[in-house]
């Protein structure tokens, strides 16, 4: 099986026996009863020895989580749900039915020996319309019944229920959901006095103690611990990807439950995990409570998420970019082209500007950008400081609103060997736009590809139609020998290209040879 990150729901209850524990145990007895043979002695004749190592040995003893579990595993719930099968728009059972592509024994044994039965477990046909049901975890987080989960646990399901940690079971509705995170927030009523947690105000660090609690292979009420491994972690989950990672082992069926610090407080949603197996190896990823906190909020407030919108297509700011921009830096989001009628544009940012903080606060990429302004209402004014040929600016402008089909259009350059064009100096072959029927009037058309040309290793392809060069437009060959004459004797170590490719346009920073 390929590593993978999955969501890690599931229906599975296969239980492993314990058989390494088992011989652990006996081997502690063994040495407790060897140390036991005459109290207060030592058969080696190393009683005063024997005595201050035991005693530090017990101050030196960690006190545990018991404390700590006591007071927050009452609000940690089972999620269970029913979902009819052929619901193919339930994250859950995509999910699942991804984790079932690879073959069970019994499909390999049918193989074999030469027959294969179609359809569900045990080689019994599927019936049609049938309702499964998934599980996942998820806590309260108010005394009159508010529950966060994720996403994909609760997502098109017919009927939500609840199981708390002393076994009583509730109805719940699923008040409003974000696919853009994976949360969702439910709602049990009836009663006021429901145990609940709080999502923590401050960042974890890394090699903090966290404990995960959730419900496993369906077992419910386990509880793991372990430490804060990393955090800003992009799974490719989504345009606004910033998880925490965790090695609290978390499995299947964890989706949507706490993980905890040592004050009791929750840091993170516990959403996915990285594994070649479908078990855990150690790494798992939890929603951050900051992002948690502001979706479950306007959730509760709207039954959905509103972002704001910039109106900006935008890429990373790589070394090579920063260089042929004079940035000393390479951070930002340097913006492809702007939206037509946007925020951005009616504010008159420009192709090629780089955006270097929102409201003094500084962006590192493009991603970074994205989650930022994401979590900002629409109709919110903002400063964006930008830098453009050389000077840095700051432009103020109103988000708008992201609409639900809208999604971030963030590239990430790779700087890949591709196919490309060829002049003298970039190994480019270029031709007036307007002379090459439907590459519209503006800029030069790559032509020619010369595969071992700097341009190339940049991914400039044959049809790409460069806009212009160095920040200033090109219309055709000489123009475009002209502005790298000039990059290069300006001591650049390379230039900046404006490349539309298809219906886009990127900026490429193309070493100068």
């Amino acid at each position: 099986m390929n590593d993978r990150v999955n969501s890690d729901t599931t229906t599975s209850r296969k239980i492993l026996r314990p058989r390494r524990l088992a011989l652990l145990g006996t081997v502690a007895a063994l040495g407790v009863a060897a140390l036991s043979i005459a109290p207060g002695s030592s058969p080696f004749g190393m009683n005063s020895f024997i005595a201050p190592a035991q005693a530090a040995e017990a101050v030196a003893t960690p006190p545990g989580f018991g404390d700590l579990v006591s007071k927050v595993k009452p609000a940690v719930i089972s999620v269970r749900v029913r979902i009819d099968q052929d619901n193919d728009k339930s994250a859950m059972l995509q999910q699942n039915r991804m984790d079932s592509d690879e073959d069970t024994p019994f499909d390999q044994f049918s193989r074999q020996f030469g027959f294969r039965f179609p359809g569900g477990a045990n080689g019994m046909p599927r019936q049609r319309h049938q309702m499964i049901t998934g599980e996942g975890s998820g806590f309260f987080i108010s005394a009159d019944g508010y529950a966060v989960t994720n996403n994909h646990v609760v997502d098109h399901a017919e009927s939500v229920q609840v199981t708390m940690d002393d076994g009583t079971t509730y109805t719940a509705k699923v008040v409003g959901t974000d696919p853009k995170t994976d949360l969702a927030l439910i709602k049990v009523d009836g009663k006021k006095d429901f145990p609940f947690v709080k999502f923590s105000d401050q960042k974890p660090r890394i090699g903090d103690w966290v404990v995960a609690v959730g419900n496993p292979f369906g077992l419910g009420g386990t509880v793991t611990a372990g430490i804060v491994s990393a955090s800003g972690r992009d799974i490719g989950n989504g345009p606004y990807d910033d998880f925490i990672q965790i090695d609290a082992p978390i499995n299947k069926g964890n989706s949507g439950g706490p993980a905890f610090d040592m004050n009791g407080n929750v840091i993170g949603v516990n959403t996915a995990i990285f594994s070649p197996s479908g078990g855990s190896v150690g790494i798992g990823f939890d929603i951050p409570a900051s992002t948690a906190k502001l979706v479950v909020a306007q959730l509760k407030d709207k039954g959905a998420v509103t972002r704001g919108w910039l109106g900006v297509q935008v890429q990373p700011v790589t070394s090579d970019i920063a260089d042929s921009l004079g940035l000393k830096e390479a951070r930002g989001a340097i913006v492809d082209s702007p939206q037509a009628g946007s925020p951005a544009a009616k504010a008159g940012i420009e192709a090629g500007d780089v955006i270097t903080a929102v409201n003094g606060t500084a962006i590192k990429d493009s991603r970074d950008l994205a989650r930022t302004i994401a979590t900002l209402a629409p109709g919110t004014s903002v400063k964006l400081d930008v830098f453009r040929k050389g000077d840095s600016k700051t432009v103020t402008l109103a988000l708008g609103e992201l609409a639900n089909e809208q999604q971030a259009r963030n590239k990430d350059y790779d700087g890949k060997v591709q196919p490309g064009a060829g002049t003298p100096r970039l190994g480019l072959g270029l031709a007036p736009a307007g002379e090459v029927q439907g590459a519209g009037q503006n800029g030069l058309v790559v032509t020619e590809v010369d595969p071992q040309g700097p341009a190339a290793q940049r991914g400039i392809r044959t049809g790409d139609v460069i806009l212009n060069v160095g920040g200033k437009a090109v219309s055709n060959v000489a123009e475009v020998r002209s502005e790298l004459a000039q990059a290069k004797s300006s001591g650049k170590r390379s230039v900046l290209l404006q490349v539309r490719s298809a219906d886009a346009t990127r900026f490429v920073a193309v070493p100068l040879a």
